[in-house]
C-alpha cells in the first residue's frame, strides 16, 4: 500500500507541490497540451483589481472558469484561459487615497507623477499578492500571457482607439451635464453612480403667479426661466418669450416665459423654473431653446457669490437657511416632508452626486449600441441565464452618450493636446505624439472601462498577434451578472468595432456571493468571508465544489462555513475511497481484460455510464452545478455507500472471476471518477491520480471519461 494512504488527507501540504507541478508541466500553456488539438476554446479572465485581496466573487468565477478551462481541456480542446489585473483606475485611486488620508496626507496638492509613481507601486505590490491568491485558487491559467491594463503595448492600443473613434467620429468633446463627486473632485459616468430612494423634503414656493416645487432649493438663485407645457390650458395667457418680474431669493428678477414639452403637466402645478448648470433635463431644455446658464454651485460642493449672503456655504448648510429666507418673505407655500426622492451618488463614496456642465470626452453611443443589439439579434452572442438578454437589450436601446474622462492621475492619459487651454485661440490635436512646442497633453485620463471594455481585444495581442487570429473570438465570458450593464456592453461594442467580431459566443453570469444568512457582504456589517481563511481550513477543494453546488447561474449564493465544511468531509470521503479501492486492487491492471460481465455487474457498469453521460451533457449546458451535485450523491452514496460495502463481501466470499470482475469495476470507476470530479476538486484528485499511476501521466491532461475526442 502506498504510504501516502496510511495519512489523511492533508491539503495545506498537497496543494502548493500540486500547483507547482502543474506549472512544471506547461500544461497550462495551449501550445504543449498532448495529442491533436485544433479546436480552440478561450476564456479571458476578467481582471481582479489589483489593489487588493481577493473576496469571495473572486473565489467563485476563478472556480467557474478554471471548471470550464480543465473540462474543455480534458475533452481535448486546445484550452487557453488567459490571466490579468486591473489597474482599475478611479477604484484604485480611491483605494489609495484611503491610505493617504491615514497617513495625514492628500493627493489635492501632490505632484501628479510623484503620486502616480505611488499608486503604481502600491498596485504592482499589490498584484503580486493577488497573482498568488488565484494561483492558491487552483486557476490553471496560462501564466505566460498574463496581461496587466496599464502594459505599455495595451496603454499604446486604447490610446490609438481613441483616436480612431475620433477619427470615425464617434469621439466628441463639448460642454455636457455630467456627473460630478465633489469629494474625489472627478466626473463619473452613470454606471458608476447608483440611484439611491430617499425620502427628502419637497417645498412648493410661489414664484410670481406660479407655484414651483423642488426638492434642491440650494440650485435656485439662477431660475430667471420658468417652464410650462406648451398645451396647459392653464396657462393659455402666457406666451413664450414674455417676460416677468417675480420676487425671489435675493430681491426681484426679470423671469421669461418657455414653452416646452418636456413638463409634466399632471405633476405638481405643472409649472417648473429651471437651472441648467446642475440638472440634466434642465440642461437639455436650455440647449434646445439657446437659454444661459450659469454655474451656482462649485466643483466643491459650495455655493458661489451669486447666491449673494450663503455664497461660499455647503450646500447641506445652505439648504435649510435658504428655506427659511423664503419664508420670511412669504414665499413658502408648504412642505411635503414624505416625498420620495430618487438620489444619485458616488458608487464608492456615497457622497451625493453633483449635476455639472464640463468640457469633457464623450462616446457617441447609439450606432455602436446598434451594433450589439444586431450581434445578439443574430445569436452570435448568448446569454447564460438567458433572461439577462432583456436586461441587455435594454442598456443598449436606450443608450446615452458616454463620459470617458476622468479627472484623476491613475490610468491611461487622453492623447489629446492642448495649446492656448482655455483661451480663445485654444487649439486641440489628437495624436499619439505631441505635435509641437507650445501644445500640452490633456491631464485627464480614461474611464477604466474605455480599456476594460477591450480586454478581450487586448489580452490576445490585437489586432496582429498570433493568440488574436487563433484565440479571438472566445467562447465564454463569465462575469457577475451586476456587469451585465457596465461591462458587458462596452466589451461586445468594442470587439465588434474594432474586430468585427463580438469578443465571445456565450455570457455565463453568477450572482452575487452573500453571507450565510443570504444577506450582501460589507466590511461595516462585518460579515465579510475570506475565501482564503476558508481554503486555509478546509482546502482549496472543499471551496470550491461548495461554490458551485446549488449555485444556478444568475442567483446570489449564500456561503455557508458549515457547508465548505461538510465538502472538507467530501474530499476526505474521496481519499479513502481510493484507499480502499487500491488497497483491494493491488497488482491488477487497469488495462487488463476481465470475464465476461453478470447481470449484476453490468447493470452496475451501465449505472457508472448514464451518470458519466448525464454530467457530461450538463458539462457542456453549463449546469455545473448539477454536474458537481450529480458527482457527489454517485460517489458517496452508490459508490461508497453501497458499491464498496458490497465489494467487501465479494472479496470474502465471492468467486475468483468475481473478485477479478469486481475488482477491474472499482480501478474503472476510480479511474473515472476522478478524471469527472478534477475539474471541481483538481488537488485532491490529481493527488490520487498521481498515487494510482505512480507519477507515470498528469490527470489534467487526461480523456474526459465520455466522449472524449483524443486517442
Amino acid at each position: 500500500m502506498n504510504e501516502k494512504f496510511l495519512k489523511p488527507y492533508n491539503p495545506a501540504e498537497t496543494e502548493p507541490r500540486i500547483y507547482e507541478k502543474w506549472l512544471e508541466s506547461g500544461f497550462f500553456n495551449p501550445d504543449n497540451l498532448p495529442g491533436k488539438r485544433t479546436t480552440p476554446f478561450t476564456i479571458i479572465m476578467p481582471p481582479p483589481n489589483a489593489n487588493g485581496s481577493l473576496h469571495a466573487g473572486h473565489a467563485l468565477f476563478i472556480t467557474i472558469q478554471d471548471i470550464m478551462i480543465r473540462y474543455r481541456r480534458m475533452r481535448g480542446d486546445k484550452a487557453l484561459w488567459v490571466p490579468g489585473a486591473d489597474h482599475a483606475g478611479f477604484e484604485t485611486q480611491v483605494v489609495y487615497e484611503k491610505k493617504l488620508e491615514k497617513e495625514g496626507r492628500s493627493r489635492f496638492g501632490m505632484d501628479p507623477k510623484q503620486l502616480y509613481k505611488e499608486i503604481y507601486d502600491f498596485t504592482i505590490e499589490n498584484k503580486k499578492i493577488m497573482e498568488d491568491q488565484v494561483k492558491t485558487l487552483g486557476a490553471s491559467c496560462d501564466w505566460s500571457r498574463e496581461k496587466f491594463t496599464l502594459d505599455p503595448e495595451v496603454v499604446s492600443e486604447v490610446q490609438k482607439t481613441f483616436v480612431k473613434m475620433h477619427d470615425d467620429n464617434l469621439i466628441y468633446r463639448g460642454k455636457r451635464t455630467i456627473n460630478w463627486c465633489p469629494k474625489h473632485q472627478t466626473s463619473l459616468s452613470d454606471v458608476e453612480t447608483e440611484n439611491v430612494e430617499e425620502k427628502t423634503p419637497f417645498f412648493y414656493f410661489k414664484y410670481g403667479p406660479f407655484t414651483i416645487g423642488t426638492v434642491r432649493p440650494e440650485t435656485k438663485f439662477g431660475d430667471k426661466y420658468v417652464v410650462m407645457h406648451p398645451n396647459d390650458k392653464r396657462y393659455a395667457k402666457y406666451k413664450h418669450g414674455d417676460t416677468l418680474e417675480v420676487e425671489w431669493i435675493n430681491g426681484k428678477i426679470t423671469a421669461t416665459v418657455i414653452k416646452d414639452e418636456a413638463v409634466d403637466m399632471e405633476f405638481g402645478s405643472g409649472v417648473m423654473t429651471i437651472t441648467p448648470w446642475h440638472s440634466q433635463i434642465d440642461f437639455e431644455i436650455a440647449t434646445r431653446h439657446n437659454l444661459d446658464m450659469e454655474q451656482i454651485i462649485d466643483w466643491r460642493g459650495k455655493l458661489l457669490p451669486i447666491a449673494g449672503e450663503f455664497a461660499g456655504v455647503n450646500i447641506k448648510d445652505a439648504r435649510p437657511k435658504i428655506v427659511e429666507k423664503l419664508k420670511a418673505k412669504g414665499l413658502l407655500e408648504k412642505v411635503d416632508e414624505n416625498y420620495t426622492n430618487v438620489v444619485k451618488r458616488c458608487y464608492k463614496c456615497n457622497t451625493s452626486i453633483e449635476p455639472q456642465i464640463k468640457d469633457q470626452w464623450f462616446v457617441k453611443m447609439k450606432p455602436l449600441a446598434e451594433k450589439a443589439l444586431e450581434a445578439v439579434e443574430k445569436k452570435e452572442v448568448v446569454f447564460i441565464p438567458n433572461n439577462y438578454e432583456k436586461i441587455f437589450r435594454y442598456w443598449m436601446e436606450n443608450t446615452l452618450d458616454w463620459n470617458i474622462s476622468r479627472q484623476i492621475v491613475w490610468g491611461i492619459q487622453i492623447p489629446a493636446w492642448f495649446k492656448n487651454r482655455g483661451s480663445e485661440s485654444e487649439k486641440i490635436k489628437i495624436s499619439l505624439q505631441s505635435p509641437g512646442e507650445g501644445f500640452e497633453q490633456d491631464p485627464d485620463t480614461f474611464d477604466t472601462w474605455f480599456s476594460s471594455g477591450q480586454w478581450p481585444l487586448l489580452a490576445l495581442n490585437y489586432p496582429s498577434g498570433a493568440d488574436f487570429k487563433t484565440f479571438y473570438p472566445t467562447d465564454v465570458m463569465e462575469t457577475g451578472h451586476d456587469l451585465i450593464f457596465k461591462w458587458v456592453p462596452r466589451m461586445v461594442i468594442f470587439g465588434l468595432y474594432l474586430a468585427k467580431k463580438a469578443p465571445f459566443r456565450t455570457v455565463y453570469l453568477h450572482g452575487l456571493v452573500n453571507d450565510a444568512k443570504g444577506k450582501k457582504m460589507s466590511k461595516s456589517k462585518g460579515n465579510v468571508i475570506n475565501p482564503l481563511d476558508l481554503t486555509e481550513k478546509y482546502g482549496t477543494d472543499a471551496l470550491r465544489i461548495g461554490l458551485v453546488v446549488g449555485n444556478t447561474p444568475g442567483t446570489s449564493l449564500a456561503l455557508s462555513e458549515d457547508k465548505i465544511r461538510a465538502y472538507k468531509n467530501f474530499a476526505n470521503k474521496l481519499w479513502n475511497i481510493a484507499r480502499f479501492v487500491l488497497e483491494n486492487t493491488e497488482g491488477v491492471n487497469i488495462k487488463d481484460g476481465f470475464p465476461e460481465r453478470n447481470e449484476h455487474d453490468e447493470k452496475l457498469r451501465l449505472e457508472r455510464r448514464s451518470i458519466l453521460e448525464d454530467v457530461t451533457k450538463d458539462m457542456e449546458e453549463y449546469r455545473f452545478y448539477l454536474a458537481a451535485e450529480k458527482l457527489y450523491h454517485y460517489t458517496w452514496h452508490t459508490f461508497a455507500d453501497k458499491i464498496l460495502e458490497e465489494s467487501k463481501t465479494v472479496f470474502a466470499d465471492g468467486s475468483d472471476e468475481a473478485k477479478v470482475r469486481r475488482k477491474q469495476f472499482l480501478l474503472h470507476t476510480l479511474d473515472a471518477l476522478l478524471k469527472a470530479l478534477h475539474p471541481f476538486m483538481p488537488f485532491v484528485t490529481e493527488e490520487i491520480w498521481q498515487v494510482m499511476y505512480k507519477g507515470e501521466k498528469m490527470l489534467m491532461v487526461e480523456k474526459w471519461p465520455v466522449g472524449g475526442h483524443i486517442e
